[in-house]
């Protein structure tokens, strides 16, 4: 049973987590619809248009910012203790640092978990509704890049042609056993490239000893021809990958038809792992914020502190970052590049939570 004082930090933890929020929230779709405007100023949309868009948009952002709202949301948890003396009557009360922070901890994961089962899955959904109105209105229209049981398949539109491109396979920066019709601006066919291997990362792609048919008329080429496109390897793999819209349900279905497929599932075993990981990452920052705030020493504001907790979400924050990259490069494992900076981070946090508790 939760006892008075553990129910009220618990609450006090969450009020801050949620005003926090809605500050954060605020500002986000302050930047987020000038931004839109700016992308509409010349298109012939309603005025409600771009709040509309920055509505679904915002809370896929509000998530990714959410480990700084945790340390921020905790340094005023803190704060708010420290201005009332409330430390000191809790410690009467046997609620010691170190029992504060287990209470912080247990609330913390707690939260988490919920933010990633309830509020990322809301996120997703309303990004999808964010890239589907807004995809009418952007130059990517044109151009579609997607997967299905018979490989990746390709549209694309320059200098009055239409491209439609089929690609068994994608490996490094090639496509295999690659069909691509070519049609004129009033779709009929023109001709038919077949190659066995096509490099494509450029938007020049360099296609190694093409069969161009014509009426019917095969032609096999020893050299390589190029086509100029819209599209490289890393727009190919954006395109037709938004996995912020994607729930954690369709990302693990997603991750399934790509693997029985034999395309690369890194990226989303990456984003999985980053969703997985969400609860602890949110936690070591709720942990730092609580090592720095009950260290604050008189000799210097307490602003210095809330400076310095930022500065230090902001590192790991980025450390984070870099890793996951090289996991997405295929440079270390994934689970190496999603969970090892956390433990490493929390081997810093057992050291700092020693020290608080012999306080």
């Amino acid at each position: 049973m939760i006892k008075t004082f553990e129910k009220y930090l618990i609450v006090l933890f969450a009020k801050k987590i949620i005003n926090v929020s809605f500050i954060f929230l605020a500002l986000v779709f302050i930047l987020s619809v000038f931004e839109e405007i700016s992308f509409f100023k010349d298109l012939d949309v309603s005025i409600s248009f771009p709040f509309l868009l920055t509505a679904l948009n915002t809370p896929s952002t509000l998530f990714n910012i959410f480990p700084f709202i945790f340390l921020i949301s905790t340094q005023f948890f803190f704060l708010e203790l420290i201005n009332k003396n409330e430390l000191e009557v809790l410690k009467v009360n046997s609620l010691n640092n170190f029992k504060i922070i287990k209470i912080l901890f247990f609330t913390s994961i707690l939260l988490g978990s919920l933010l990633v089962l309830i509020f990322y899955n809301f996120s997703s959904t309303m990004k999808f509704a964010y890239l589907d109105l807004k995809n009418d209105y952007s130059n990517d229209n044109k151009y579609l890049a997607v997967v299905t049981e018979n490989g990746l398949w390709i549209k694309d539109e320059i200098d009055e042609k239409i491209y439609i491109i089929q690609a068994n396979d994608i490996e490094d920066t090639y496509l295999k056993e690659v069909s691509i019709f070519e049609f004129n601006k009033n779709f009929d066919l023109s001709r038919v490239i077949e190659a066995k291997k096509v490099n494509i990362i450029n938007y020049e792609w360099v296609i190694f000893s093409p069969i161009i048919s014509i009426n019917n008329n095969n032609t096999s080429l020893n050299e390589s021809i190029n086509i100029v496109t819209h599209f490289n390897h890393s727009k190919i793999k954006s395109l037709f990958r938004s996995l912020s819209s994607l729930n954690i349900f369709e990302l693990i279905k997603q991750r399934n038809e790509y693997k029985s497929l034999g395309y690369s599932t890194s990226e989303i075993n990456s984003h999985l792992n980053r969703l997985y990981s969400f609860p602890f990452f949110v936690t070591i920052m709720t942990l730092l914020a609580s090592i720095i705030m009950l260290n604050i020493k008189k000799s210097k504001p307490i602003i210095f502190h809330i400076i310095l907790g930022i500065f230090l979400s902001v590192s790991i924050y980025y450390f984070y970052f870099l890793f996951n990259l090289f996991g997405e490069s295929g440079k270390i494992p994934i689970l190496v590049s999603i969970w090892a900076p956390l433990v490493m981070f929390s081997l810093f946090i057992i050291i700092g939570l020693i020290r608080i508790n012999e306080k």
